[in-house]
């Protein structure tokens, strides 16, 4: 059956998901990037799917609802989720993925598949016939223009932050030592800078009262909770970041054979281990006063940064109030996926594009839409960010907060809560279930 050729605008996560899962049932598909020709803000290279934030897909645990996402996507198929587990490094319990590994698996995935057309150019404009807007947060200003002329409503926005990047060569080892929390001296994924309790609140005063980029402050509301820059953390308090990312909890310094006061935990950025981002070191700095801040953290006095820190803003649209439930724009052929729908987080734009993949697909198929269960992970988070009864709707990760609760009304610890909820949500008579009598839609 010959359908519809679908017009997919953006290479990020969203998009690219979306283009390979339609090509695999047999649709065409213009797959739009404009990088190079036009850079966005916050992005580096032209390449597809690239990671600006941060390399970590976050959890894997089962039983948190990071994990249970992925544990999702890969029951659907997820095409991307295969290409992270391929380009992963060490991160403890999180995956995380070498960034230039990634955007290489992603892109080999989308050239193997001959009905994909890759068009580096931007578009400004939204095309007749199916289309999927995955442009994400960053889009062009003019596309942006478009799709709020489209949906009606507000335009809403945040500000997100990602953190710097410093080259492995030049960290003192003999300062640093790697540890996951918990885990034995010398052992781990997390290379950990220890900080006395002097050097920590030096380190606070010069972090709060260091020069940003943005000199007004914020409102509350505009900066994303989940990528609050760091001095913005440690205005809240002195020992705010020392309870958050620079916890010292399960880490013994191999120096004194005790806790340090303060850590920052440096993360591996590629497999070959040459380049670390400090976790939780998302900042709105200059960047001299990135290099000098940083370099106040023990281990680091001669760091030199890959890439710094940076600050910019994210568009969204009210979805609730203006896409129906499968992020189509009612009365269109138009559907939006990824993060310019609200759904936050790197694994959440993965499966909105799969989500987009399907619900398009159905609508050239003449079949049923997807209706996802609400007790899954990505069901609860497509229904938060469609209904209608939602309000002051914001940027949101895929969490247990919004899926519904177990009916036996048994008492639970908050873990065997989770992991209840996690056992309910892949069990049989739910999302393994509809994926099994949906052969129509899952390949």
């Amino acid at each position: 059956m010959a359908y519809e050729r679908v017009t997919v605008i953006g290479g990020g996560l969203a998009g690219s998901e979306c283009a390979c899962q339609l090509a695999d049932r047999g649709v065409a598909v213009r797959l739009f990037e404009m990088r190079p020709s036009q850079m966005s803000p916050a992005h580096h290279t032209d390449h597809l799917a690239e990671l600006v934030c941060s390399n970590s897909f976050k959890s894997t645990r089962p039983d948190s609802a990071a994990g249970l996402l992925k544990q999702e996507l890969r029951s659907m198929g997820s095409v991307l989720m295969s290409c992270a587990d391929r380009a992963a490094v060490p991160a403890g319990g999180a995956l995380a993925v070498d960034r230039g590994r990634f955007s290489q698996e992603v892109e080999a995935e989308v050239e193997s598949r001959p009905l994909i057309e890759v068009v580096r150019e931007e578009a400004v404009d939204i095309p007749s016939g199916p289309v999927v807007i995955a442009a994400g947060p960053l889009c062009s200003p003019s596309l942006s223009q478009r799709v709020l002329s489209l949906v009606g409503g507000d335009a809403l926005s945040f500000f997100d932050a990602a953190a710097p990047i410093v080259d492995a060569s030049t960290l003192d080892m003999d300062v640093l030592f790697t540890q996951s929390r918990y885990g034995e001296e010398g052992t781990g994924d997390y290379l950990n800078a220890p900080l006395n309790r002097d050097e920590y609140e030096a380190f606070i005063e010069a972090l709060v009262s260091a020069e940003r980029v943005v000199l007004k402050d914020f409102e509350r509301k505009d900066l994303f909770q989940a990528c609050q820059p760091a001095e913005e953390v440690a205005r809240t308090g002195i020992d705010a970041i020392r309870f958050g990312a620079m916890k010292p909890v399960g880490l013994t310094d191999p120096r004194t054979g005790k806790r340090p006061w303060a850590a920052v935990q440096l993360r591996a950025e590629n497999a070959d281990h040459s380049a670390y981002n400090l976790v939780g070191f998302q900042t709105n700095l200059t960047f001299g006063e990135q290099k000098r801040v940083f370099r106040m953290i023990p281990g680091l006095e001669n760091a030199e940064f890959f890439r710094y820190g940076v600050m910019h803003r994210n568009t969204f649209v009210d979805s609730p109030h203006v896409l129906d439930r499968s992020f189509c724009v009612p009365g269109t052929s138009v559907r939006l996926a990824g993060q310019i729908t609200g759904t936050e987080g790197y694994a959440e734009a993965v499966a909105s594009g799969l989500l987009a993949a399907l619900n398009t697909y159905a609508d050239l198929a003449g079949l049923p839409r997807v209706e996802l269960p609400r007790t899954s992970a990505f069901g609860s988070l497509v229904a938060y960010a469609t209904d209608p009864a939602t309000q002051g709707y914001q940027p949101m990760h895929v969490n247990f907060g919004i899926i519904p609760p177990l009916e036996d009304g048994k008492r639970r610890s908050k873990r065997d809560r989770y992991a209840a909820y996690a056992e309910r949500a892949t069990s049989r008579t739910y999302l393994s279930a509809y994926i099994k009598n949906r052969g129509d839609l899952f390949c």
